[in-house]
């Protein structure tokens, strides 16, 4: 601990780099979510790699910094994405030198927002992540400062798959098959699941700070 460096300034520190890892997981997911990809031969939205663990490191913002600081973090990610999305969509309406290479010429047919994904996602991510937070609330009330795996664990039990169905069925039900619609929910189920596994020791890493209201212990 740096000399002079009180519980306050720790608690600072902590909540801005998890911000900051929130924000950006958010954003990486979104980007990758543009891609369809395969694990194990069955489809999902490649920002499935990414995306748990925002649920787990809102859980982290939430011990440090208390439920308004969370839910703040929550509207803030959202209103990022939606900007990046305008932004894309900006960049991709402007007139590009050509023989510059393949990052300006194809640049639209990557990046340009696919309005219907971007509403569903961000749609989703308010959704689940609100949600995430209450059930968060609940355990950590019902439990302390005890049982700290299980604040992950329940909170991510029910805000993965509400994200999964809210984001998988607005933006690809009518696009894609129905078979592959399903493919895709079970596989994100499933993978964002093995996710949450590995990222619940990670509550064990930040210490309880004085916004965590109504936690006993």
């Amino acid at each position: 601990m740096t000399a002079g460096e009180g519980p306050t300034h720790r608690a600072l520190r902590a909540t801005a780099l998890l911000a900051t890892a929130y924000i950006a997981a958010q954003m990486l997911a979104d980007i990758s979510s543009l891609k369809i990809t395969e694990v194990a031969g069955f489809s999902m939205d490649a920002g499935t790699l990414v995306y748990p663990f925002t649920f787990t490191i809102r859980d982290l913002v939430h011990r440090v910094a208390g439920v308004r600081v969370a839910r703040a973090l929550i509207v803030a990610a959202a209103v990022v994405n939606l900007a990046m999305a305008g932004l894309f969509w900006l960049v991709d309406k402007l007139p590009g030198v050509s023989g510059v290479g393949p990052q300006t010429d194809q640049f639209g047919a990557v990046l340009a927002p696919v309005w219907r994904i971007v509403f569903a996602s961000i749609l989703a991510e308010v959704v689940s992540e609100l949600i995430d937070t209450e059930v968060y609330r609940v355990w950590a009330r019902r439990f302390g400062e005890r049982r700290l795996w299980g604040r992950v664990l329940s909170s991510n039990a029910v805000s993965i798959p509400t994200d999964t169905f809210v984001f998988v069925l607005i933006a690809f039900v009518g696009v894609v098959p129905g078979s592959d619609v399903w493919e895709i929910v079970t596989t994100n189920i499933v993978v964002k699941g093995a996710i949450t596994l590995i990222s619940i020791p990670w509550i064990y890493w930040v210490r309880r700070g004085r916004g965590e209201e109504g936690v006993a212990g």
